[in-house]
């Protein structure tokens, strides 16, 4: 079945109180293992029903805010997921008083140590913060997606100035950097005011459920099982002593090559002086050597990425009142994978391409092998999901000068280059939260300059001078994770630095790296964050060291480029 045939249907809150009600009544009588586990799979079919109720009308609001019926059933299901909530909560209180835990065997170990996480960040006293939190979200998405930005005569949204902002004319950057610097200053109040909203009921809800503040609460939202905040502070730690003095290497290089003095906000994201690497192809173009590429590399890769293209399981090409940024869901009551982009004529394109089809060849996979399959675990954890798609960015470099030609050798260069910066960048996102979830008092002028500090210490080589929103800390209105999805944004650094042990392996000609890779996507959620890093035979990024080990790599790796006259 094709995307756009994918039925719809409102599902009234009534309807689904009573009919999940009645579902979870014969589950809390159940004493036999046998009959709980075919009830339990019950429930969940109808849960997967709800939840494919939800991701269908997120994924078409998404790409159409303007869309009056998608807009309205957003705004229903915001209001109404924080009340399923509820009923949520017994399952998990059904699921975790069972006495007969040891004997069911078609309910994973780890499923109930979800639970127990899952009990401690729900109340019903929080339901009406979680509304209040979902609309602030939605706002924050619809206020991007507004965006109408003017420059020489064509009107350009967040998305379609991307080309422009690394443009070969560096005046043409420095005015396309103003022109997006100008949107966000005229919509700082508004992002200002957004953000402090959600941080303080995000606070609300963390204190009202006994938490000490947002981030011991955010912890256990992210299914964080086997690590914790001081582990997470070690690990920036080593970020800043084996990480940013080797991007400070990486920037001097390109400061350079491009023949500046020094490298301002319009150049960071321009790496040679050629220009940087662009694909070889719009969206039709890129999806047909994506199908070929996946065809060549393997059998179930082939087979997983012709399914995409027959069933149209794709928007990638950016337009009006089209949410910004990219992602994957999945679909459960059809066990499909979607992919949402917005492609520019960039080398992005390909990259989020990759990156969100090794999200989707891993639901492709979980999906395939898992008949018993509860619906939160068809993903691991967040930091685990983000291997499959970094390292299948990196198992498709062999394949990308069919994608970028002449460029090939700048794309690769600039990709493994990218990586390492990222890192400190990602930890700068996810160190900002954590000081201004532990001062949520903070005025928005001090959580800007918050930012301002933090970006010195982790990101040194940014120069902003010239936008004043952004010399005062405004960047991070530009980071939707900070604002829709907390502390994800660590998660990113710690599969980058797993996807480059992966792709040290492949340089190294290990041929057991792509097979741990499809191991790794094939057991879906079943396992924690440090136990998948076991099954993919890699190291954790906790464990002093692997930091190290992983930039020497790829700075021995990045050496053998030529790209100096480039």
């Amino acid at each position: 079945m094709k995307f756009k045939d994918m039925p719809y249907e409102h599902i009234a809150y009534e309807d689904i109180e009573r009919d999940y009600g009645a579902l979870l009544d014969v589950l809390e009588k159940i004493e036999d293992p046998q009959e709980f586990e075919e009830q339990f799979f019950k429930i969940n079919d109808y849960r997967s029903h709800m939840q494919t109720m939800m991701t269908l009308c997120m994924i078409r609001h998404s790409i159409d805010t303007a869309d009056p019926f998608y807009d309205q059933e957003q705004e229903y299901w915001d209001e109404t997921a924080p009340k399923i909530s509820a009923l949520e909560d017994r399952l998990n209180r059904i699921a975790l008083n069972f006495k007969r835990r040891d004997d069911l065997k078609r309910i994973p170990a780890i499923y109930f140590k979800m639970c127990e996480y899952a009990l401690k960040i729900f109340a019903k006293e929080i339901i009406e913060d979680s509304q209040i939190e979902n609309k602030l979200v939605s706002e924050y998405g619809k206020l991007k997606a507004s965006a109408k930005i003017e420059l020489d005569g064509e009107i350009h949204n967040l998305a379609s100035i991307g080309p422009l902002l690394t443009s070969n004319d560096r005046e043409l950057r420095k005015r396309a950097a103003l022109a997006v610097n100008s949107f966000y200053t005229e919509n700082e109040k508004e992002f200002d005011r957004i953000y402090d909203e959600l941080v303080k009921v995000r606070d609300r809800k963390a204190k009202k459920l006994g938490f000490k503040d947002y981030v011991e609460y955010a912890y256990y939202n992210m299914m964080r099982l086997d690590y914790d905040r001081d582990m997470v502070a070690n690990y920036r730690k080593q970020v800043l002593e084996d990480i940013v003095p080797i991007t400070r290497e990486i920037y001097k290089a390109q400061k350079e090559r491009l023949g500046l003095d020094r490298l301002r906000s319009w150049d960071l994201n321009y790496a040679f002086k050629s220009g940087n690497p662009r694909p070889v192809g719009d969206e039709p173009v890129l999806v047909m050597k994506a199908k070929e590429m996946y065809r060549v590399m393997g059998q179930e890769t082939g087979d997983f990425f012709d399914m995409m293209c027959e069933e149209e399981l794709f928007d990638l090409t950016t337009k009006p009142n089209k949410e910004m940024g990219g992602y994957m869901a999945p679909i459960p009551e059809f066990k499909r994978p979607f992919i949402f982009s917005n492609f520019n004529g960039t080398k992005g394109d390909v990259e989020v391409l990759t990156h969100e089809a090794g999200h989707s060849f891993q639901t492709y996979m979980t999906y395939k092998y898992n008949d018993d399959l509860i619906m939160e675990l068809v993903g691991p954890t967040m930091e685990a999901c983000e291997i499959h798609s970094m390292s299948m960015e990196f198992f498709t470099h062999t394949y990308m000068e069919s994608f970028f030609g002449e460029d090939t050798e700048k794309f690769l260069y600039s990709h493994i280059a990218d990586a390492l910066t990222f890192i400190p960048y990602g930890i700068l996102v996810d160190h900002f939260q954590h000081e201004v979830y532990e001062h949520p008092e903070m005025t928005a002028e001090e959580r800007k300059a918050t930012w301002h500090r933090l970006e010195k210490l982790y990101c040194p080589d940014r120069d902003h001078e010239g936008l004043d929103l952004l010399e005062r800390g405004g960047w991070f209105y530009r980071q939707g994770h900070i604002y829709q999805s907390p502390f994800y944004y660590i998660d990113y650094t710690l599969a980058q630095v797993c996807a480059l042990q992966f792709f040290t392996r492949m340089l190294k000609g290990d041929p057991d790296a792509f097979k741990d890779y499809i191991e790794l996507c094939k057991v879906g959620g079943n396992y924690s964050f440090l136990e998948l890093l076991k099954i993919a035979h890699l190291k954790s990024p906790f464990s002093d060291g692997s930091l190290k080990e992983v930039a020497t790599t790829m700075m021995e790796e990045l050496d053998k480029f030529d790209v100096s006259n480039l």
